[in-house]
């Protein structure tokens, strides 16, 4: 059965194989946990399969399957609103270091990753899917217009607003740390 130039289980298995390091890595970063991502990816690509007779290639399979990512997060972000327990992901958070950075250096980057990634939790899920999409996952404007389904312009004044309450988050742990020293 054709899938709007896609076919059978083959290019579905395929998709997966491609795609599953981007749809674990995109859940991790929007939910900030670790626990039930397993599932999390199951529904994603579950609801892709469902999707795909309907998939004309008007966009990328990428576009299309962020857009399920986010569609999955909202609706489990939606089921646990009750109990917003977060778990920290530091673990997937990576530092690229100066070969020579000392001790010191080492330390501050590592707490300034740690403060980024708990004001990344505190942001409305919104804010952390739009900052997620452009700085971390690399996406253009364009692209998450489509991911969003929101005109190009809402996409810049939201990344605007977003960057700024980050910001305003961020600039707190700046203070603090020009204080300590």
């Amino acid at each position: 059965m054709a899938h709007g130039g896609l076919t059978g289980l083959e290019d579905f298995a395929a998709i997966i194989e491609q795609h599953q390091d981007r749809v674990f890595r995109t859940l991790a970063r929007l939910t900030g946990e670790r626990d039930g991502q397993e599932d999390l990816a199951q529904e994603v690509f579950l609801r892709l399969h469902r999707a795909l007779p309907h998939f004309r290639n008007r966009a990328k399979v990428s576009t299309f399957l962020y857009r399920i990512i986010v569609n999955v997060v909202n609706d489990e972000w939606r089921r646990r609103q009750s109990s917003r327990r977060m778990v920290a992901i530091d673990e997937d958070t990576q530092v690229l270091v100066h070969p020579g950075a000392g001790p010191e250096e080492l330390l501050e980057q590592h707490d300034f990753q740690a403060a980024l990634a708990e004001a990344m939790r505190q942001l409305p899920l919104g804010d952390r899917t739009i900052l997620t999409l452009h700085y971390q996952e690399g996406r253009k404007y364009e692209e998450i217009a489509a991911i969003l389904d929101v005109p190009l312009g809402t996409v810049k004044t939201n990344l605007f607003r977003a960057r700024e309450r980050l910001r305003g988050m961020m600039g707190e742990w700046i203070s603090k740390c020009r204080i300590s020293r």
